[in-house]
């Protein structure tokens, strides 16, 4: 973005911070059953609209499959609709989810980087399905194979499992799933190779798009959240946003994050991170301004549909 952005977020920001999350605009964070969500493109915006959102984002994990449903659907319900896609980067020992916006979905290095990704995923989730079939046999490739909705175009990962874990009554939810069997610190759990959170900026940027970095304050994600160092890394790189308004930054990190926001110019964005019944996340819970969506987008590669 470049140069002090005297906007709505750093306005909403103010000297302490951070103040209260915004209470009207737009929900950026959102996933369908292309990744980890429970619900259709179609319900999606259906649900949106009946909450009378001012516009969401369609951000499945590492890939674009439902863009061509959802936008169908905006254009149907009315529905201001930006795309984009959530990508799964790996640094210091830490996970770091990058929200890449409104890019050239044509740009073969960001194809190359989604197959990886997608094909690395697949490869892990059956190994982990191995390991975990030793204790629970139960669980086979073929009971988190059928909790797979959308067949190959889905991005097939860890919430698979926990599904398979539900329908099998080993788990009463994907919540415990996550909190047991396949936590980071289960002997069942294997990580996912990914590129660096630098690569990724690099990528989107030169496919067009905008990119904000996701839940950077979330203490129950990682055993070490990202660095000053690693944060400022990505600014230069030409990181676009923070999303401050996300229900797992701690108050501590939000505050954190918004003094980067304020003292580079950049963008804050709000989501709730939605995956329908597969996590208590809300629609809607965390907004992001109309202003920071009009500056998210102007000069992209795509527009708003």
């Amino acid at each position: 973005m470049g140069g002090m952005l005297e906007n709505e977020d750093t306005k909403r920001l103010g000297k302490a911070g951070i103040e209260e999350a915004p209470v009207r605009g737009w929900d950026l964070h959102c996933h369908t059953r292309f990744s980890d969500g429970t619900k259709t493109p179609e319900e999606f915006i259906a649900e949106a609209r009946e909450l009378g959102l001012h516009g969401v984002a369609i951000t499945d994990h590492d890939t674009w499959n439902g863009w061509d449903r959802a936008v169908q659907a905006a254009r149907q319900y009315g529905m201001p609709l930006v795309r984009g896609t959530e990508i799964t980067a790996h640094v210091d020992h830490t996970s770091v989810h990058m929200l890449a916006y409104l890019y050239n979905p044509d740009d073969k290095g960001l194809a190359r980087m989604f197959a990886d990704t997608r094909a690395a995923r697949l490869a892990r989730v059956q190994e982990m399905v191995e390991r975990i079939s030793q204790d629970y046999p139960q669980i086979t490739w073929e009971s988190v194979r059928a909790q797979v909705r959308e067949g190959t175009q889905t991005t097939v990962g860890r919430p698979h499992i926990a599904d398979a874990l539900v329908a099998a009554g080993i788990c009463s939810s994907r919540s415990q799933a996550f909190a047991t069997i396949i936590a980071t610190t289960s002997k069942y759990y294997i990580h996912v190779p990914s590129p660096t959170p630098v690569q990724v900026v690099q990528t989107v940027k030169r496919a067009g798009g905008v990119v904000v970095l996701a839940h950077a304050g979330d203490r129950s994600r990682n055993k070490y959240l990202l660095s000053d160092d690693r944060i400022i890394e990505l600014i230069d790189a030409g990181l676009d946003g923070i999303e401050i308004w996300h229900r797992g930054n701690d108050p501590d990190q939000r505050v954190r994050l918004a003094e980067f926001v304020q003292r580079y110019g950049l963008l804050a964005t709000g989501g709730s991170d939605w995956h329908g019944a597969g996590k208590p996340n809300l629609l809607g819970e965390n907004l992001t301004p109309d202003a920071t969506v009009k500056l998210l987008c102007e000069g992209r590669f795509l527009s708003v549909v």
